[in-house]
């Protein structure tokens, strides 16, 4: 039978033959370090289980939710951006509690695409970011991702030559996977392109709390004006450690958080009051977890960094993210990132993402997840010097395991 028309936009999962892969080795009894998917090892701060066990107690709170997220959580996640940002949000109109930024994002391309409506993506990015505007409908026009004047380029060429003009564009900073970050003077022109051209700004600012220089990333929403045009999306899973909890915000303009809000009213009940409790608490008090997780990835990043290199894999230190955005080394750069990320499973049984499930202009890339500790990051170094020195001799005839098959 046929392709569902919107399975049919999608395309092929590209991490799946590295997960298939993974579960393959394992079942023969490999070791495999697993620096690929982005899933915090993390515990979740003791405060906030605590807080969660409390709260499920009281039988109240085992009936349906609040779609947009209780009060005391939306009020919460306003006190949190007005300590770190210094931006004043109305929890009643300008905050939705999501799902994780994931959802919010999904959904909020279900609320603003009409059929054909064209949307500004970087390539690479989060997959999230362009494939929730395809499933409702819409066309994406890649852009590239860092954020220097080449961006500005590419932007004014797609909205002076994209029929029809574009709706959106997306920013994700610090970006996943490529860690880079942008500064208040590029929000500022971003802002006051968006106004110029009537486009919506959907940020995702997911890695906020990340940072490793001391000098944290900026909200969009601290220039003057983004309220007009912008809407940005945080998580807690990476900040708190709380991937499974599922629990996200979307902030910003009026107009916008309320379209997010109707349709999410039509598709769910927010998620488990305990958990908005628990993330309430989180947000509240947890300033000192952050901190901790923090450095935690701060040490993981030195040795990743440090012990990779002296393997021969030089790994460009990123200044945020839980990721680290690795060039494929120059002998091995011709199988493209998926065959390569299938030979290190293969012949130094360590796990990263294929670039090109970012996007097609990441595939001379993997992204390695900061996800393991420190003792299992330089094992994987240890492997990966192996297989380098095994391979340097001839690593021009080192062929894809497709074609070994």
């Amino acid at each position: 039978m046929e392709e569902f028309h919107k399975v049919r936009r999608l395309p092929p999962y590209v991490f799946e033959e590295v997960n298939r892969l993974k579960a393959t080795a394992r079942a023969r009894g490999a070791d495999i370090i697993d620096l690929g998917m982005g899933n915090p090892d993390l515990p979740t701060p003791q405060f906030v289980v605590d807080k969660l066990c409390e709260v499920i107690q009281d039988q109240r709170t085992h009936r349906y939710s609040a779609s947009k997220g209780i009060a005391g959580l939306r009020r919460a996640q306003a006190g949190y951006y007005k300590r770190r940002f210094g931006v004043t949000l109305d929890p009643a109109t300008e905050v939705v509690a999501t799902l994780g930024s994931k959802e919010g994002f999904a959904n909020m391309a279900q609320a603003i695409t009409a059929p054909g409506d064209v949307v500004l993506c970087p390539n690479p990015t989060y997959p999230i970011h362009a494939f929730g505007f395809l499933m409702a409908g819409g066309t994406i026009r890649a852009i590239p991702a860092k954020p220097d004047r080449d961006f500005f380029a590419a932007i004014d060429r797609a909205v002076r030559h994209s029929i029809p003009k574009p709706i959106a564009i997306i920013l994700n900073y610090p970006s996943n996977p490529t860690a880079y970050v942008a500064d208040l003077d590029f929000y500022r022109e971003i802002v006051d392109f968006a106004k110029k051209n009537e486009i919506i700004v959907l940020s995702d600012l997911a890695y906020a709390e990340i940072y490793f220089d001391d000098v944290p990333p900026p909200s969009i929403l601290q220039v003057d004006g983004a309220m007009d045009v912008a809407v940005e999306f945080t998580s807690m899973s990476k900040t708190f450690s709380m991937p499974g909890w599922r629990i996200g915000f979307a902030v910003g303009n009026k107009r916008l958080i309320a379209a997010l809000a109707r349709v999410k009213s039509y598709l769910d009940y927010g998620a488990f009051t305990p958990i908005q409790v628990a993330a309430t608490a989180a947000l509240n008090s947890g300033d000192a977890a952050i901190d901790e997780v923090r450095s935690i990835y701060r040490r993981r990043r030195d040795v990743l960094v440090e012990s990779f290199g002296r393997a021969g894999w030089d790994v460009p230190p990123p200044a945020s993210t839980m990721f680290a955005w690795a060039p494929i080394p120059p002998a091995y750069r011709h199988l493209g990132s998926l065959e390569f990320s299938k030979l290190l499973i293969e012949e130094a049984e360590v796990a990263v993402a294929p670039g090109i499930g970012f996007g097609e202009h990441g595939d001379d890339h993997v992204r390695i997840a900061l996800v393991e500790n420190e003792h299992r990051i330089r094992q994987a170094a240890r492997n990966i010097r192996r297989f380098l020195a095994s391979g340097a001799e001839a690593g021009q005839n080192v062929v894809s395991l497709r074609a070994r098959s």
